[in-house]
């Protein structure tokens, strides 16, 4: 009885083993499309730093930092998280960090399309495969021995 599961079993785990073969790439595509999306945010608030000021302001309510302070750790997470990322180092203390970054996206900005937070949803799983799983093999993490 057993055995007519054999050639069901067989090709289960062939695919499974494919797939598993990916893993690695895919937290690394997973890592670089994060990291350009928060890196460009970041490029986009040094570019016009009075602009980022005035939205920080009054646009984005920010809580428990003052716009000023909101606006100046926002740009450094944005622009120092994911570099880290690229580069798969110290990658889900950056991914958390990131998280929070998303997480206050769209806390502070009131006036959020269902769209836009939509995109928001998808990059908080996105991050969050990166905070369970890691950086993956190709990674300094994996290098220098961190999980």
């Amino acid at each position: 009885m057993i055995s007519i599961f054999n050639p069901l079993r067989d090709y289960h785990n062939l695919i499974f083993s494919i797939t598993n073969a990916l893993i690695n790439p895919i937290l690394l595509i997973v890592r670089v499309y994060i990291a350009w999306l928060f890196f460009k945010s970041g490029l986009t608030k040094i570019d016009n730093w009075e602009s980022t000021l005035f939205l920080f302001e009054y646009e984005y309510m920010v809580p428990f930092f003052s716009p000023y302070w909101a606006a100046l750790l926002a740009t450094i997470a944005e622009l120092l998280l994911p570099v880290l990322l690229v580069i798969g180092l110290f990658t889900r203390i950056s991914a958390i960090g990131l998280t929070l970054v998303n997480v206050m996206a769209v806390v502070a900005y009131e006036d959020m399309s269902a769209a836009a937070f939509n995109l928001h949803l998808v990059w908080g799983l996105a991050i969050l495969i990166l905070i369970f799983w890691g950086a993956g093999k190709i990674s300094v993490d994996k290098l220098i021995g961190l999980k």
